[in-house]
């Protein structure tokens, strides 16, 4: 199975959302800030990785407030 890509405006706009639903302070919201940044390869990662680590609902509602 191919992973999915997100792009930098992606990951910024996801920030956005967690920083709503988990706080400004939550370590997946600054972990996607970092990588909207920088772009890098090892911040996208660790991103995803804490991402994906979330709880499904706040995983969910993140995405479908991005998704509008």
């Amino acid at each position: 199975m191919e992973e999915t890509t997100i792009d930098r405006a992606a990951m910024g706009r996801l920030a956005k959302a967690l920083a709503f639903i988990c706080g400004a302070d939550h370590s997946t919201t600054v972990a996607l800030r970092v990588a909207a940044e920088s772009g890098s390869e090892r911040d996208i990662k660790k991103a995803r990785a804490l991402f994906l680590q979330l709880k499904p609902g706040d995983r969910k509602a993140a995405l479908a407030m991005i998704g509008d």
